[in-house]
């Protein structure tokens, strides 16, 4: 049994890989990127801590969402910045992801909070490596 929920899991991780728009070695590395580097990214990476308080906030988030770094630094991503993302699809399955140790979920999603209805894909990831959380986002 063990075995086929592995090649199931295995299956998934690399199905998730196929569709996002984030490749395994870019989010890899996301940790240990240069503000230069991050910013040179063609998607929204947000680092947060485990309770979603943001800590880095790239120049195509800050585009996306009409808002600066320095505004949101220290904020919580979920109940302060994009409060349309406090809900069980997004929150839920991120606090659910850090509970478990493993967070690797790709969907799609339509930011509305201070912006017109803004369809994207989300990709929630942590880094084990560097025990690093991300909120990866593309406008579809």
């Amino acid at each position: 049994m063990t075995s086929t929920l592995n090649t199931a899991m295995a299956h998934q991780a690399a199905t998730l890989a196929a569709q996002s728009f984030c490749i395994p070695e870019v989010a890899k590395r996301l940790a240990g990127m240069s503000r230069e580097e991050l910013d040179a990214l063609d998607f929204g990476a947000v680092q947060v801590d485990g309770t979603g308080v943001i800590e880095k906030y790239n120049r195509y988030e800050q585009e996306l969402g009409g808002v600066t770094e320095e505004e949101v630094r220290g904020k919580s991503f979920f109940s302060e910045v994009a409060i349309c993302t406090n809900n069980a699809l997004f929150k839920g399955v991120f606090a659910e992801g850090i509970r478990a140790g493993n967070l690797n979920h790709l969907f799609p999603y339509t930011f509305t909070y201070k912006m017109s209805p803004t369809p994207v894909r989300v990709h929630l990831y942590r880094d084990t490596d560097s025990q690093t959380n991300w909120i990866l986002v593309k406008r579809s």
